[in-house]
């Protein structure tokens, strides 16, 4: 799945419907003003305060374990789901492994809304 899918599946969980991903730089349109032009950007796998906030409103439970990043969360069948990523897999920076776990938990959650 790509960056942008995995983000728009994301957003979905969250209830964001006021993100265009077609204004694609490295972030995505949050809102424009009177003019057209942007007033917020949004991309959780590359903001640690959009990927916070993304867990606090889908309450989804962080653990940092040693080398790699968790995220559970409750799937629509009433079970709860571990993602992990391996702090390798992102040069070892544990916030590029965790931001990323935090938006495939959402995406997942998104994924059973549709």
């Amino acid at each position: 799945m790509s960056d942008k899918e995995l983000l728009e599946l994301a957003a979905k969980a969250a209830g964001y419907e006021d993100i265009d991903f077609e204004c694609e730089v490295k972030y995505y349109a949050k809102g424009y003003d009177e003019n057209g032009a942007v007033i917020a950007w949004w991309n959780p796998l590359t903001d640690d305060g959009d990927a916070l906030r993304l867990a606090v409103k889908l309450e989804l439970l962080i653990d940092a374990i040693g080398i790699s990043a968790g995220v559970r969360y409750s799937s629509e069948n009433g079970y709860d789901v571990w993602l992990y990523e391996k702090h390798e897999n992102h040069n070892n920076d544990p916030y590029a492994a965790t931001r990323r776990a935090i938006v495939r938990a959402a995406a997942e959650i998104g994924r059973g809304m549709e």
